[in-house]
């Protein structure tokens, strides 16, 4: 990839890609349980061209929903400061639950400026993010 940051992680999910899906694309809901996420204002629908605004570390974000095929696939770009950022999640059955993978890509001039700073924020984040994705998810499938 081109873009100066980039992270990809994975982690396997007691429940279905249903119920997984469920919590991932219940956009205006992710303040309840990530405790990354500070705001949302998200009216939807869940559908290409849909824009979301939130609040997760220093900056408001605004992004705008790319592609959306349930429940395999969402992805999204969004914008803070002088940040372009690509967001994709892949859902695959696996194991009687769900094998979520993730990848993110910032670009753009703070991008290249802080490249070294932001990569370990953005594996931090990725990975927290999924934690937390299990977490809800095996939650609401009963196997908390």
């Amino acid at each position: 990839m081109a873009a100066p940051v980039s992270s990809s992680h994975s982690i396997q999910i007691e429940a279905l890609p249903e119920v997984v899906w469920s919590v991932l694309t219940g956009i205006a809901d992710w303040p309840q349980w990530n405790p990354e996420v500070k705001s949302m204002s998200f009216d939807g629908p869940l559908a290409p061209g849909s824009t979301f605004r939130w609040k997760a570390g220093p900056g408001t974000i605004v992004s705008t929903l790319e592609e959306v095929d349930p429940p395999r696939y969402v992805r999204w770009r969004g914008k803070t400061l002088s940040i372009a950022a690509l967001h994709e999640y892949r859902l695959t059955p696996s194991d009687g639950g769900t094998r979520v993978e993730t990848e993110e890509t910032f670009s753009g001039l703070l991008a290249r400026v802080m490249r070294g700073s932001l990569q370990k924020t953005l594996d931090s984040s990725l990975e927290q993010g999924l934690q937390h994705l299990k977490t809800e998810s095996e939650r609401r499938a009963g196997r908390s």
